[in-house]
């Protein structure tokens, strides 16, 4: 049980790993295009690379911290953007929600299954 249960973590937070940091690279390297989106979904584009390299540093926590504290903070911190996300993207209906709800339910399953693979050890 305790193998399946790290396999699992493991697989989700992956995915969930190649969605953010895709998307995360995408304001760093083509910042034209996300400036355009953020200002159709009437984001501030100065919010831009913050949330770039928060991304990056919460992904960073989720698989190196040791901290319990920090590595919940992360998780909260993405289950905020998607959700966020989420809300933007239907109240201009642009019909982009799809990736948000996909990065949330990659995000809660991560959650669950580490709290199942730290609560064995």
């Amino acid at each position: 049980m305790k193998n399946r249960n790290l396999i699992i973590y493991r697989i989700v937070t992956g995915l969930f790993t190649l969605l953010v940091v895709a998307g995360a690279s995408q304001y760093f390297f083509n910042h034209a295009v996300v400036k355009g989106m953020f200002e159709s979904l009437h984001y501030p584009t100065y919010l831009i690379y913050p949330m770039g390299f928060a991304k990056v540093l919460g992904v960073g926590t989720i698989w190196l911290s040791k901290s319990k504290v920090l590595k919940e903070w992360a998780y909260a911190g993405f289950v905020f953007n998607f959700l966020l996300a989420i809300s933007a993207h239907l109240n201009v209906n642009d019909g982009e929600y799809i990736p948000a709800v996909l990065a949330l339910v990659f995000v809660v399953a991560s959650y669950i299954y580490n709290r199942k693979v730290n609560a064995t050890k």
